[in-house]
């Protein structure tokens, strides 16, 4: 038999041995039973043999009744705990399968490494990495990853939210952690290793806050639990990594939690890039049925900032409305429609009077001429007066490209964007409606955050003034960052109605469109501005 046979074989029995001994314990009461019935007159057999169902019936009642009770106060009760446990080999996600996270996946190879030499890394003196983090927003892969590292490793993994451990009785957190950690240490003896993987651990990772009233003790001592567990694990001969996740930004979680020994290695996960999303796009496109002829690479540029579970979700629903329109193949009309139902909400036609559609269509013309023509990050790619959500119509846009910090020109164009549709009724009616209600709410916003925020008025207010407490600053300080906010807000629409004037022919050619067809898809607008001579060449997404 060899070591790691031995060991498993032992960890088999140390998981089991409460089973163990009660089947051993009732064979031997059977031997025993047979042995006394055959020693007794048949007489006095008959009579046993008579009784015997009354009594095994009796026994049987009595014995779960015992057992209802065992499970429910001496093994667990409240402390129970669902952990889900998957062998390594079974767990079944592999590298190839991890996709729009490339630098992830590389940082986690060397975890893979670290776990598969562990014994050359103990040799030479080294310590096994005991705890990581990844960090990132939700729908990116990190469970994903932290499977792939067991199935890499091929070493057991243990799955737990960080809700699961909290309760509104004192104690339950902390002995559910302990339970947890005690079954990883048995596999990690049987196996030579285990991950615990603990998704959500900011539900139990937050900062400790410490009140006289004991409303936070519940989950203060479950966090207590587990940092004295990460501890234990540097002086016990067990290979237990332990993996977590949070959608949370770092700080929000306790220092004790990220100090050296606990959660010291960090991952950062992030949206994928625009070469990220294309694998993202051609490994779920290959789940279903597609049309050869989608063009993947326009559709990544689409899906700026988009996680891959939203776009696993696009081509699941895609695949959805390509089944209720009798086709056979997912196309790009199909794949369009997902994600603008996904975006902006199920369609839902409303019953407006003539006079109220051509007003929604003058504002949203509005909204769509001065994106196209004026706004240096975003493109238009529909637009549409049939209802969503509470919207009456929309102009659908997405930047070209990542970006993770915006310019004064960028937020300027954002506010004239919003702001045009307003200037498109003024022209058109005289008059406005409670339409432009969000895009007031959304220029007048960004121009605070300009102004009082990031320093962007022309007089050029420099600091955060939000972090002032309203009492402290002078009333003639905050008049004149008032002003500024204004003047922003009036220099846009200005802007506005200087171009919407100028390109008037323009606005009412779109207008009757969106009135005639109700929606107008990315061909059909960079045709029309073509027409007039508008058109951007080469074309933005080309």
């Amino acid at each position: 038999m060899s070591f790691m046979t031995y060991r498993k074989f032992k960890m088999h029995f140390m998981e089991h041995w409460v089973k163990t001994a009660v089947v051993l314990t009732i064979i031997i009461l059977i031997i025993l039973a047979i042995w006394g019935m055959m020693s007794l007159e048949s007489f006095y057999r008959n009579l046993t043999i008579a009784q015997m169902p009354i009594s095994i019936l009796l026994a049987g009642l009595n014995a779960g009744i015992f057992v209802f009770m065992y499970m429910t106060f001496m093994q667990g009760g409240f402390s129970k705990i669902k952990q889900t446990t998957i062998k390594g080999e079974n767990v079944n996600i592999h590298w190839d399968d991890v996709i729009g996270m490339d630098e992830a996946k590389q940082e986690s190879l060397e975890v893979v490494q670290l776990i598969k030499d562990r014994t050359k890394l103990l040799k030479i003196g080294g310590k096994i990495l005991r705890g990581l983090l990844m960090v990132g927003p939700p729908g990116c892969g990190k469970t994903y990853l932290a499977k792939a590292i067991a199935t890499e490793a091929g070493i057991p993994f243990i799955t737990m939210s960080g809700s699961e451990f909290t309760e509104i009785f004192v104690g339950v957190g902390a002995s559910r952690v302990r339970k947890l950690f005690k079954r990883a240490r048995i596999l990690a003896y049987g196996y030579g290793a285990s991950i615990i993987f603990i998704d959500e651990l900011d539900a139990i990772g937050r900062q400790r806050s410490f009140s006289f009233m004991g409303g936070s003790q519940e989950t203060n001592s479950t966090q207590n639990q587990l940092l004295v567990e990460m501890d234990g694990l540097q002086e016990k001969d067990c290979n237990v990594i332990i993996i977590g996740a949070t959608n949370a930004a770092e700080g929000v979680l306790d220092e004790a939690l990220l100090r050296p020994g606990r959660f010291d290695r960090k991952i950062y996960i992030d949206k994928p890039n625009l070469q990220e999303r294309e694998k993202v796009f051609e490994y779920y496109l290959k789940k279903v049925t597609y049309d050869k002829n989608i063009d993947i690479g326009k559709l990544a540029r689409q899906a700026v900032h988009k996680s891959p579970a939203e776009i696993e979700n696009m081509i699941k629903e895609a695949a959805l409305i390509a089944t209720r329109n009798k086709k056979e193949t997912v196309g790009t009309k199909e794949l369009s429609e997902a994600m603008e139902r996904i975006d902006m909400g199920l369609k839902h036609r409303k019953h407006m009077t003539k006079e109220e559609k051509e007003m929604v269509a003058f504002h949203e013309t509005g909204h769509l001429v001065t994106m196209y023509m004026l706004h240096p990050t975003d493109d238009v790619f529909k637009a549409s007066i049939i209802s969503r959500k509470e919207a009456l119509g929309v102009v659908h846009s997405q930047p070209r490209e990542e970006l993770y910090t915006h310019n004064k020109k960028k937020l300027l164009a954002d506010i004239k964007v919003s702001i045009s549709g307003y200037v498109a009724e003024k022209i058109r009616f005289g008059t406005t409606s409670t339409g432009v209600a969000s895009d007031f709410q959304k220029c007048m916003q960004i121009a605070n955050y300009m102004v009082w925020k990031v320093g962007m008025s022309d007089a050029e207010y420099i600091g955060d003034y939000t972090t002032i407490p309203e009492n402290l600053l002078s009333e003639s300080l905050k008049e004149k960052l008032n002003a500024e906010t204004d003047k922003i807000l009036q220099n846009c629409i200005k802007d506005a109605e200087n171009l919407l004037k100028k390109e008037w022919p323009i606005v009412e050619r779109f207008a009757k469109e969106l009135i005639e067809k109700e929606e107008l898809e990315y061909d059909e607008i960079e045709a029309i501005f073509s027409e007039y001579g508008k058109g951007h060449s080469p074309k933005k997404l080309a």
